[in-house]
């Protein structure tokens, strides 16, 4: 539709001609569009006709600042005082002067816009990724970090870059102030992983340019062809005439695969030194990877697609399944579908694999992270077990499955009997409640940030993943289970309502990981602490969790972590059994330390050889050739190794063989490097010892290590050493070596 705009006249100095107006035509510097508005009238179609809208509108639109710029009387928007401060941090980083600022203007303003734009995403919990927004997010970080390597920045500089955008922006936005130290922390990991790549990422797309530029000139070094190479900082992809040369998308995948470069870093970097990026094959590479990682797996969609064809025809005969679960973990119902091999029975009678449909049912399908329930369907009335359930799920829709095996008669329209394994599931209420009251503590802890991004609920444990950049510390560990013991001991109620969507949101109830919700929804609440939106099952109250205990927290990549935990008996068992571990540890080392008092006892009075003593005891076994060998009763491995250093600085040229004089005797060798040359390998003589001491081991020419298991070998073992080596000597003379 038509628009209409508002133009700032900067004055005629900026003319550039009679065609300079202001409009769209032309590209001229007098005139700056401030404001826009569009009246929006029609949908352009594919075959370019025009269809009036149903509802026209307007749209309108005012450059923050351009505006700036016209009341702050500067050329551009990167000459505002949003940006200068920006500018000026670096120019003080690099030693820049306004002349050469002006020259490198360009990198400049990347650096500046991508530093706030970085800063901003942050702030709003974006983290660093492969994936979406993330994505975005790592694409325009590491742009900004090559930009700072075109200006000769080779230390890290975001964060100060990011810091005076928090000082700009700060008074506007104060969260950025809160978060301070934890937005400047997530830049600098960032741009130190990439920076660990980019050199050697660089280095091998300039070396494929340099490659295609000689052949294209003839394949000659002396042709000429790197200065199709030399780059323009600035000239951008669309810029490219003719002349441009091509580099192959498999360069950009392997990029992109192994050093980490967005394919539009590469296209950019290429761009500057006139090759195009063949993004078709760019592109043909990436879709050969995924088709890679998914061979072997066409088999099991193709039979998925038929399940789903045959339960989406049983659910629009028969209808959603009703749950009963919530309440009762006993219920009758009606058999509606009877499934064996992807086919359709009236009537199955023995014994296999087999999947049954009720109308309602107390068995909970695996869904919101929680797992299916377990148990039996047995027989109305009398009891008889005619089917054991192992796992229940959603295929399609509402349609409930229990999938499991059969062991007696079922008959489509009879009445059955579902029976819940009551213990498994009170395993997985604990648990399910559990994570509520984790995902509360977490944010209590760590900030807000810590949104709940996916979660795993079963009967044995549970765990819950966060987007953060760093590993929780011991403290924060710590804080957390005891703000989640501490709400187990209040037993606080749980309670169970369902709510328009929009109303459970107004409350604050808790909704993440892009979850699908309906306009009614079931929300939990323990009183005064957490709510959430969940379709799981749940305690009655937060007493009946028992006990809480995490057992670990790890990255699951990049800006993604995972903890997890276990409640009730689980918990208790794991407590217990660290108490348990904890004695026996103690009982060893009291063990250990027994016995070497009684060895200390023994040899009292006898004290070790310095090293100086035990490098003059060295013999010379072949000509040049000196080997000192010796059992020692070093209370540690560490003390030994020490002793060798001290021994090999006094000793010089030799081959240095230590036992540690042990239950588990070990054994030490080192070779001088001038013996090495000769032929004699630390991990050789650590093979010609392990046979007298029922030993294992090996290492480098230069050093070698094994364990033993007979202390009565030792003198053997050493002989074993001093003949190995005048062997090899004794060879490499005889050959001329």
């Amino acid at each position: 539709g038509p628009c209409s705009e508002i133009h700032f006249d900067r004055g005629p100095q900026f003319s550039e001609g009679p065609h300079c107006v202001p409009d769209h035509s032309e590209t001229c510097p007098r005139w700056l569009e401030i404001w826009n508005l569009v009246f929006m009238e029609f949908e352009l179609q594919p075959d370019r006709s025009l269809t009036p809208l149903p509802a026209p509108g307007v749209d309108t639109g005012m450059g923050l600042e351009r505006l700036a710029s016209v009341l702050q009387q500067v050329p551009t928007n990167y000459d505002t005082d949003l940006f200068t401060p920006i500018h000026a941090r670096m120019r003080e980083l690099l030693g820049h002067d306004p002349d050469a600022f002006e020259q490198e203007r360009f990198s400049y303003q990347v650096i500046a816009d991508h530093s706030r734009a970085v800063t901003f995403l942050i702030a709003d919990d974006v983290l660093p990724g492969n994936e979406g927004r993330n994505y975005v997010l790592r694409r325009i970080l590491r742009r900004a970090v090559r930009h700072g390597r075109l200006l000769g920045r080779r230390e890290p500089f975001m964060a100060e870059t990011a810091a005076v955008v928090i000082d700009v922006m700060g008074e506007a936005y104060p969260h950025l102030v809160v978060r301070r130290d934890d937005l400047l922390g997530v830049i600098a990991r960032e741009e130190a992983q990439f920076d660990r790549t980019l050199d050697r990422g660089t280095a091998r797309l300039v070396a494929a340019m340099e490659r295609i530029a000689a052949e294209g000139a003839g394949g000659s070094d002396d042709s000429g062809g790197s200065d199709a190479i030399r780059p323009v900082i600035g000239r951008r992809p669309e810029d490219l005439d003719d002349t441009a040369l091509v580099l192959p998308g498999e360069v950009a995948f392997e990029l992109h695969d192994t050093f980490g470069f967005p394919v539009d870093l590469t296209i950019e970097m290429a761009a500057e030194s006139n090759f195009r990026v063949d993004r078709d094959g760019f592109g043909a590479a990436l879709v050969e990877q995924r088709e890679r990682s998914r061979s072997g797996t066409k088999a099991g969609l193709a039979k998925h697609a038929e399940l789903t064809s045959l339960y989406s025809a049983i659910q629009a005969r028969a209808g959603d399944s009703t749950f009963l679960g919530y309440e009762t973990t006993t219920a009758e119902g009606r058999i509606v579908a009877i499934v064996r091999d992807g086919m359709e029975f009236d009537e199955l009678t023995g014994h296999g694999a087999a999947e049954l449909v009720l109308d309602q049912t107390p068995f909970y399908a695996e869904g919101g992270g929680q797992a299916g329930d377990r148990g039996v369907v047995r027989e109305a009335g009398s009891g008889s077990e005619l089917f054991t359930v192992e796992d229940t799920q959603k295929p399609v829709g509402g349609l409930i499955v229990h999938r499991g095996t059969l062991h007696g008669r079922l008959r489509v329209g009879e009445t059955v009997e579902g029976v819940v394994d009551p213990e498994r599931r009170a395993h997985t209420m604990r648990n399910h409640t559990g994570t509520h009251l984790l995902h509360r503590a977490l944010r209590n802890v760590v900030g807000d940030r810590a949104r709940q991004a996916g979660s795993l609920v079963t009967p044995d444990g549970l765990r819950f993943d966060f987007p953060l950049d760093r590993g929780l510390t011991d403290a924060e560990k710590g804080a957390i289970e005891d703000e989640v013991r501490g709400v187990v001991r209040d037993d606080r109620p749980v309670s169970i309502s369902f709510l328009p969507m929009a109303d459970a949101i107004a409350a604050g109830a808790d909704a993440f990981f892009d979850e699908k919700y309906g306009e009614t929804v079931r929300t939990i609440r323990v009183e005064d602490y957490s709510f959430e939106l969940c379709g799981g099952t749940h305690c009655r109250a937060s007493g009946q969790i028992g006990s809480f205990v995490i057992t670990g927290e790890r990255s699951i990549g990049s800006g993604m972590r995972r903890i997890e935990a276990v409640t009730g008996v689980a918990a208790d068992r794991l407590l217990r059994d660290r108490v348990a571990a904890a004695e026996d540890r103690v009982a060893a080392l009291q063990e250990e330390l027994g016995e070497a008092k009684r060895r200390l006892k023994a040899g009292a009075g006898a004290a070790l050889p310095r090293p100086t003593e035990l490098a003059a005891q060295a013999q010379e076994v072949a000509p040049g050739a000196r080997v000192l060998t010796a059992s020692l009763g070093y209370d540690s491995m560490d003390a030994l190794k020490a002793a060798a250093k001290e021994i090999r600085a006094a000793l010089g040229s030799g081959v240095i063989a230590l036992i540690l004089d042990a239950d588990a005797p070990q054994l030490w060798v080192t070779v001088s490097d001038d013996l090495v040359d000769r032929g004699v390998s630390a991990g050789d003589l650590v093979k010609a010892a392990a046979g007298p001491l029922g030993a294992k081991g090996g290492g480098r020419p230069q050093m070698a290590q094994g364990m033993g298991t007979r202390r009565e070998g030792m003198a053997e073992a050493l002989a074993a050493v001093r003949s190995a080596v005048a062997e090899r000597v004794a060879e490499r003379v005889t050959a001329g070596g």
